[in-house]
């Protein structure tokens, strides 16, 4: 009994002494912490204004030296030799932009009813394209309105079928995607397409 008591006793010594040294480790961790050098943000700080000064005047003399036949040597060995002037590089020629596809493709016809149980859109559209070049990946957006005009939802849909040029092509029963029981209007424009 007496060596029982005597070892549980000698553990609570230990862990008082124990409890005791975390707050010495901490202060003496916060304190070396504290003591260690910062960083140095110099670079971020602006330049002294001798600095600015001097670099104007250097480059005036620069300026003066590409004109001259044979550049002068600068009489600090510190500085950096000047440069030699960039040579001219002609402007590139601006040419006009390109016409986009959607200027010469037009909706001629749109109809849409319900589909899927009632919660899916199928739109039937009649695509033109006037333009001297066929397209293709023509991106629709549909917008679905209740009775009274109000806006309830947007899809939008990608038909990868390509019109020839001059032509104009039917699509029956596209799948726009699913939408509110309550829409009863669709109005689909032209978002994008390819040029062939």
């Amino acid at each position: 009994m007496r060596i029982g008591s005597w070892s549980f006793g000698r553990g609570e010594v230990r862990a008082k002494a124990g409890l005791a040294i975390l707050p010495a480790i901490a202060v003496a961790g916060f304190l070396t912490w504290a003591m260690l050098p910062e960083l140095s943000d110099a670079e971020d700080q602006p330049a002294p204004a001798s600095a600015v000064t001097t670099g104007s005047v250097q480059n005036a003399i620069w300026s003066d030296s590409a004109t001259a036949t044979a550049p002068a040597r600068s009489a600090d060995p510190a500085l950096p030799a000047p440069a030699a002037p960039a040579p001219e590089i002609a402007a590139p020629e601006t040419t006009a932009p390109g016409k986009s596809p959607l200027d010469g493709l037009r909706i001629l016809s749109q109809s849409w009813r319900r589909g899927g149980l009632g919660s899916k859109a199928l739109v039937t559209l009649t695509l033109r394209n006037r333009n001297e070049y066929a397209v293709r990946d023509i991106e629709i957006a549909c917008a679905f309105a209740r009775r009274d005009g109000s806006h309830l939802t947007n899809r939008k849909r990608v038909i990868g079928d390509t019109i020839g040029m001059r032509s104009r092509k039917t699509y029956a029963g596209v799948l726009v995607g699913f939408v509110n029981v309550n829409a009863n209007k669709a109005k689909c424009s032209l978002v994008t397409a390819s040029r062939i």
